[in-house]
């Protein structure tokens, strides 16, 4: 896909928008769902699994959120319009949507797991002509400002900083939106955070979608490295998930 945009909005965060080809329709796409790019060169032979953020379905554009934390993420961003990235997509089981515009949900995204929030409350918006609430939390205002905004439109918005520097000062954990009620609640960030919201949630009737952010490698099935223990058992997270519902995982079952 070529490369139509791509821009730095807070920290090591880039936003990369893609051009998808008119015979591949974006509406097809389920908010939840992951892509795998290759990374430019030849020195990586896996890919990269990154959440896909958003889609434009009238420009048939993909929108990702990249984290440049490694060699390989840092070489993805190097990028420049113009230029073009390998991508294999849509991947992996995406949220399902409420069932009721009368739902309440609650998205809550923690670091780099704000990423599918994007699309998702564009969705459950489109869907039901509800704003559904977004808690959004990470390190410092700078990782949230540039991303923050887009979710204005279709939203309602509550944010805050491990620092204060912006929103309630704490974890999502700690924010007061917890004592409202909400019939679908829809979590991804990082691991330790996602089971803090699992315990905060227990014993409630509301359902509960969780966006694991295991380890990858192939994106569909084969290496075993993203393997997720399920009170099933072990479970592929790239194909059976990433999303999975409170009660198919083990964590309220661990210390």
């Amino acid at each position: 896909m070529p490369v139509v945009g791509i821009s730095q909005p807070g920290g090591t965060y880039h936003l990369i928008e893609l051009a998808c080809p008119a015979e591949i329709p974006l509406r097809d796409v389920d908010p939840g769902q992951f892509v795998e790019i290759s990374v430019p060169g030849r020195k990586f032979m896996l890919r990269r699994p990154i959440s896909i953020c958003d889609i434009d379905e009238q420009k048939n554009h993909l929108l990702l959120l990249v984290d440049a934390v490694g060699e390989g993420t840092r070489l993805i961003t190097q990028v420049k319009s113009g230029d073009s990235l390998d991508i294999l997509f849509p991947l992996g089981k995406g949220f399902s949507l409420p069932s009721s515009s009368k739902a309440s949900p609650l998205l809550v995204g923690g670091g780099v797991g704000i990423a599918p929030m994007l699309y998702l409350a564009r969705s459950i918006y489109r869907h039901s002509g509800e704003k559904p609430k977004v808690l959004l939390g990470a390190k410092n205002a700078a990782y949230l400002k540039g991303i923050a905004d887009r979710f204005s439109e279709f939203s309602q918005l509550y944010l805050c900083t491990d620092d204060g520097t912006l929103g309630k000062k704490g974890f999502v954990t700690d924010h007061e939106i917890w004592q409202q009620k909400h019939s679908y609640v829809y979590v991804c960030g990082p691991k330790p955070m996602m089971k803090s919201v699992a315990h905060k949630v227990a014993g409630g009737d509301a359902c509960v979608e969780f966006s694991l952010e295991n380890m990858m490698a192939c994106g569909l099935g084969a290496c075993l490295c993203c393997v997720e223990q399920t009170v099933t058992g072990n479970r592929c997270v790239c194909t059976e998930g990433p999303v999975f519902k409170l009660e198919e995982l083990t964590w309220l079952k661990q210390q």
